[in-house]
């Protein structure tokens, strides 16, 4: 490899590291939430998968079964939008790096 090259490569994985902070960054300001029973149900959770708050309607108590499957399709619901979010975010940090397929960041 030649001298240039290399250099052109430091610099654009120190670029990617940037790209990536910020991401991360976004990340833990990202808030998302997730819906069931046509609202029902929210929960939100945080981009870190944390979970923030659960507000459930009055009307939803009624029926325990249903009230626990509206949590679980509100968790999953907001658990997706964070990955997706998450997948975006960090496939435009890592954009123009040649990173194999399936590489999964952050570590």
């Amino acid at each position: 490899m030649m001298k240039g090259q290399l250099a052109g490569l430091m610099k654009q994985a120190q670029q990617m590291q940037e790209k990536m902070k910020t991401a991360q960054a976004e990340l833990g300001a990202l808030e998302v939430v997730g819906q069931a029973g046509g609202g029902l149900i929210k929960i939100t959770v945080s981009g870190k998968f944390e979970l923030k708050r659960v507000q459930i309607d009055p009307s939803a108590m009624e029926d325990r079964e249903m009230l626990e499957d509206l949590l679980v399709t509100a968790y999953a619901d907001a658990f997706k939008q964070v990955e997706a979010a998450s997948s975006k975010l960090m496939s435009g940090a890592t954009a123009g790096m040649p990173i194999p397929s399936g590489f999964k960041l952050p570590f």
